[in-house]
């Protein structure tokens, strides 16, 4: 999670929101990708940190499942996300803050929980959630 952080540090740098994910092989500790949103950057909606670390990893192991991969992401993944992450077949997702308005883990669509979900990681919630949540909040204060 502390590296996730830290991508998400560089992105509010960069003036994106705040969020970081990293992708590990959890059979050799690998990191196989790393990053932090880059929706304003690249002028895409989809350009979440998630959603860009499931690219680098699939594309690190040749593969669109990532078997094996555990996602650490500071703030719980939205629906599309959650989508991604399912349809990658992630192991295990560990997120920092909760998002009871964006969520789609733990809040809002539940997409785990869906009888049409075919891949549920393991999931563990709230990991360094106050670091996780005091960056989100500064940033968006400072935007205001």
């Amino acid at each position: 999670m502390i590296r996730a952080l830290e991508q998400a540090n560089q992105a509010a740098e960069r003036g994106e929101s705040p969020i970081g994910a990293v992708i590990v092989d959890r059979a050799t500790g690998e990191v196989l990708a790393e990053d932090g949103n880059r929706v304003e950057e690249l002028k895409d909606p989809t350009a979440h940190a998630e959603m860009l670390v499931i690219r680098r990893a699939a594309a690190a192991k040749g593969s669109p499942r990532l078997i094996g991969c555990d996602l650490y992401v500071t703030l719980e993944p939205c629906p599309m996300c959650a989508g991604g992450i399912s349809h990658a077949r992630i192991e295990k997702l560990v997120y920092g803050a909760y998002d009871p308005k964006g969520g789609g883990v733990d809040h809002g669509a539940r997409v785990f929980d869906r009888p049409t979900c075919n891949h549920k990681p393991d999931v563990i919630s709230g990991v360094a959630e106050e670091e996780c949540a005091a960056l989100l909040k500064s940033f968006f204060q400072r935007k205001r």
